[in-house]
Parts: structure tokens; sequence; C-alpha cells
């Protein structure tokens, strides 16, 4: 596999993860480029937690090959912001922890917690609170600071708004936007409902029982849907009428 003259930041090829005797990703391939965001959508059970696992190594591929260019950072978000928060830590004993171990700058210049917290659009004044004190929101805004903390290149976001309320759910999409743009962050947003994903990726793959199943530009998935799975979901999309 070669980067040479692309501007790929991961390059996934006939990734296949099995547990056991089930295959839950059977062949997919994708690629990411600079500052793109790509998403990858399908219900419960379709695999696409399982692909993002793989890339961060929470899981081993069975065959096929998912490699980052090289100098590459990743980092992962989950679903449960809370629950991936340390409770015996404050917001700055967590952030702090992070820039001291891998360093800072390349982020916007972060340096210290503070920055970190203006980058995702929190105030100094959560730095002393522990998670419980902080909303679902605040908490996933903790996460992507903490990840960001990291000399971060891709952001692999698994479900990183289904837990929270739709309000909440669009600033911290228009966040991750804006980190995009800001940043140059390239980010892979797994996500279980296309409305999600519909305004915020650049490309998007559906996936459904470990395959892929519709993949192309956002506007050309939601216009031109190929599958009768994809169409399902679109339908399942709410409408707003005036």
């Amino acid at each position: 596999m070669s980067f040479s003259g692309q501007k790929l930041l991961l390059d996934v090829q006939d990734l296949h993860v099995r547990y056991g005797n089930y295959e839950a990703v059977k062949g997919v391939s994708f690629s990411l480029g600079v500052g793109e965001i790509l998403g990858i959508v399908g219900e419960s059970g379709s695999g696409k937690s399982t692909i993002a696992k793989t890339l961060v190594g929470l899981e081993r591929p069975s065959s096929g090959v998912a490699a980052f260019a090289d100098g590459v950072s990743a980092q992962m978000i989950f679903q449960d912001a809370v629950g991936s928060l340390n409770p015996r830590m404050t917001v700055r004993q967590t952030l702090d922890e992070v820039l001291l171990i891998k360093g800072r700058g390349k982020n916007g210049e972060a340096r210290n917690a503070c920055d970190l917290l203006d980058l995702v659009g929190l105030s100094k004044a959560v730095l002393d609170q522990y998670p419980r004190e902080l909303s679902g929101g605040q908490c996933q805004r903790v996460s992507i600071a903490r990840a960001l903390a990291c000399r971060l290149d891709v952001l692999i976001a698994d479900e990183p708004v289904s837990a929270l309320d739709v309000s909440v759910q669009a600033r911290v999409l228009n966040l991750l936007r804006d980190l995009r743009r800001e940043l140059g962050l390239a980010i892979l947003l797994v996500a279980h409902d296309l409305a999600v994903v519909k305004n915020v990726c650049d490309r998007i793959c559906v996936m459904e029982h470990g395959r892929f199943v519709d993949v192309g530009p956002a506007e050309q998935v939601f216009d031109h849907p190929k599958s009768d799975y994809t169409k399902r979901l679109i339908a399942a999309v709410p409408s707003i009428s005036a």
C-alpha cells in the first residue's frame, strides 16, 4: 500500500474482522483524505463500530489492511462521553495528564488545558469540575479536547452524539465541522442515523451486515441511493415542514 502522490491519511483495503465464527466486517475498503469528514452509517450490529475500534487497535483485523500514512496520529472519542472520563479526575487533571505525556502544539498551538477548552468552546470555569458535574454535551467536548491534546491528525468519532439531546447533538456536530475547518482535522464519523451525517460529511459509506451497500458523496447517497437498505434509512430521516 502506498500513499505516494496522494493526500490520504488512511487507507483501508478488504478489511475483515471476525469474532470466532461470526464475521462482523466483511471486506470493506475506504480511504480518508486530508481535511475530510467521512461518515460510516448503519444500524446496531452492522459492523461500523468494529471498524472504528480496529483502526485504533482495540480490535484486530482477521485479514486485509488498515494503514495510516507515516506520522499520522489518530484518536477516538466514544458514545458514552461521561463513562470515558475518569470520574476521580477534574477536567484540568484529565487534560494536563495527556499534555504531559503527548506534548503540546500542533492543534491550533494549544499549549495548556485552557487552550484546549477554548478550541472546543468551553470556558475555563469547568477546569476544576468533575465529569459528574458536567452535562453530556460538555463531557463530549472535554473528550474531544483530550483527543486534541494528542497532537491529532485524524479524529475517529464513534456515535459521538447518539446519547445527547437533539439540540446538543447539533452543537457537537457543528463543533466537529469547525475543528475540521480551523485545524484541518480529518474526521471519521460513525453513526446509526443518516440525519446525523447528512449535513456534516463529505462522503458517506452505508453499512449493512458487515458490508458497504452505498458509498459516495453525501449528496449522491441521499439523492440517488442504490440499495433498498439506504432508501429505508433515508425514509426514516425526519423532515421539517414549514
